[in-house]
């Protein structure tokens, strides 16, 4: 029985949709502190000693993600961490892939996606729907060897992915969005740990 509690650092990358990803996470009756990506060093980071981290969706690219990709190197060894649609690429890159414009726009629509049933997918339906917001996608031949991808849709676009050693996982779709019935499940998945090898 886990008697640590949960401390979720969740870094806000500007973006409308932060709150209801940290309304979800409170759900799960864990801790939730919130920084914008600007506004918290990896030092500051560290002394709030974190269990979780979560990179929020937002605006943009990677690039503009403030310290971000920062956070992610300074965690990456520590704790679990879960990206989000722009932080779900901020993992992408960070670990060496490449984030490319989306043949199409999703912005407020669903789609079925598939995945490897493990970990942050043990007992979510398979293919679930999800609602997705974003115009660019991790590149599939660019995905490096330390990742793997773990969901899809039909059209094999990447819909997440996983560190092979370290507890680290990105998605693109919105866990938290009222289009991801099966949402709550993947962030309870997240915070309980479900199975990593």
């Amino acid at each position: 029985m886990k008697t640590k509690k949960v401390r979720v650092l969740l870094i806000d990358n500007y973006d409308s949709f932060t709150y209801n990803l940290v309304q979800a996470f409170q759900t799960e009756n864990v801790e939730v502190v919130v920084f914008r990506n600007d506004k918290v060093t990896a030092i500051e980071a560290l002394e709030i000693k974190p269990t979780h981290l979560v990179i929020s969706p937002g605006p943009g690219s990677p690039d503009n993600a403030g310290n971000s990709i920062a956070l992610i190197d300074t965690f990456s060894q520590r704790i679990p961490i879960l990206g989000v649609c722009l932080g779900h690429q901020c993992i992408v890159q960070y670990f060496g892939g490449n984030i490319v414009r989306s043949t199409q726009l999703m912005h407020g629509k669903a789609s079925n996606i598939n995945h490897d049933e493990k970990t942050i997918f043990r007992d979510v339906a398979n293919p679930f729907s999800a609602g997705r917001y974003h115009s660019l996608t991790a590149e599939p031949k660019s995905i490096p060897s330390t990742l793997v991808i773990t969901a899809t849709t039909v059209n094999q676009e990447i819909m997440a992915i996983r560190h092979k050693e370290l507890p680290i996982e990105g998605v693109q779709f919105h866990p938290e969005s009222i289009l991801t019935p099966e949402g709550p499940m993947i962030i309870r998945n997240f915070i309980e740990g479900t199975n990593y090898e």
